[in-house]
């Protein structure tokens, strides 16, 4: 196959990497990370008759070392590659180019998945942002197609009572939402609901807790909501939440975060919805269901998941700041690693 880039734009692509990686060479640098292609994304409500996958993108050649860098080399050499992709990379070059490598440092021996070292999930979110981090900055909208891109209403008209994460993964998820992040009298709304809400029953006395789901029986089936209602969030980019300004004094969005299309004008939806002093809370796994996740979320890994989701939220205009990121995983007790046990669960708030 012959390559419409100059043997001389290549030499000096290749200087350059070679230099960044004597400057940071704790970090696996990867051409990859040039999006070129429509990559697929993860979520929550994946049929039960289908087999989940994990979100990865990686390949036998991928190549990691220790995250041992500082924060502010992360992200500026996220921005340097990107800016980099759109000065010197010619498409055809691109098209060519291996999937994105991970900044994780573990491989799951049993999987091959590549998954976040104690504390790297903490380090995705910047301190200070720029328009390079803006997800709809450079997207030709790819970004956010999927591969079934038939109405959500078809795909969700049969209800499915399944966890879509391991045991171990929902405990997390319970104990997070019902011990630390809920309060006696809040007023919650769970986005993108179903018949769970991985709310202890009768620990959290809730002044309401309002479900917002894309299947009525499901729903109906969950014995932690007041209120309900059947929306579509991907229906209209001009999404309108069907509650009143400041209704909310949490808001909690669970394993979903990867099917949204229009996320940026969702994210703004909720902080409208969402009392001034409120909270948000956006948890998700690398658990993907193919057909109906968005072009975003796979090739990337976990920490750069948790770095999307921050995008996410900063870039919607929606007034929410100190965004932090927090690995919720079950993990092994002891070793160097303290690997990760079974599904992996993370958190955005």
């Amino acid at each position: 196959m012959a390559l419409t880039c100059s043997k001389t734009r290549i030499v000096f692509l290749l200087v350059i990497i070679a230099a960044t990686h004597h400057v940071v060479p704790s970090l696996a640098l990867s051409i990859g990370r040039l999006r070129t292609t429509k990559f697929i994304h993860s979520g929550r409500t994946p049929a039960a008759n289908h087999f989940h996958l994990r979100a990865s993108g990686h390949t036998d050649n991928d190549c990691t070392a220790p995250l041992d860098t500082t924060i502010p080399d992360l992200h500026n050499r996220r921005r340097f590659v990107s800016t980099l992709s759109k000065t010197f990379i010619t498409a055809p070059f691109l098209a060519l180019s291996a999937p994105q490598l991970s900044n994780a440092s573990i491989r799951d021996a049993k999987t091959g998945q590549l998954l976040p070292s104690v504390g790297e999930i903490e380090t995705s979110i910047p301190t200070t942002w720029d328009e390079d981090d803006n997800p709809l900055s450079s997207s030709d909208g790819s970004s956010f197609s999927r591969l079934d891109s038939s109405p959500d209403t078809l795909f969700y008209s049969d209800p499915r009572f399944v966890e879509h994460v391991d045991e171990k993964a929902v405990e997390s998820m319970t104990s997070y939402i019902s011990d630390r992040l809920l309060q006696p009298c809040d007023s919650v709304l769970d986005l993108c609901s179903s018949w769970t809400s991985h709310i202890r029953p009768g620990q959290v006395d809730l002044k309401r807790a309002a479900g917002l789901g894309m299947n009525a029986k499901e729903l109906e089936a969950n014995p932690a909501l007041t209120d309900w209602t059947v929306m579509d969030l991907n229906a209209d980019r001009n999404v309108k939440l069907p509650y009143d300004d400041e209704s909310f004094d949490v808001i909690i969005l669970q394993l979903s975060i990867d099917y949204l299309i229009h996320p940026l004008e969702v994210m703004k939806e909720a902080s409208r919805v969402l009392r001034k002093d409120g909270k948000i809370a956006i948890l998700f796994s690398n658990r993907l269901f193919l057909s109906k996740a968005v072009g975003l979320w796979t090739g990337s890994d976990d920490i750069e998941h948790a770095y999307t989701v921050g995008r996410y939220l900063h870039f919607c205009n929606g007034g929410f700041t100190k965004i932090k990121a927090e690995d919720l995983s079950n993990r092994k007790q002891k070793g160097k690693e303290r690997a990760i046990i079974g599904d992996p669960l993370y958190v955005v708030t």
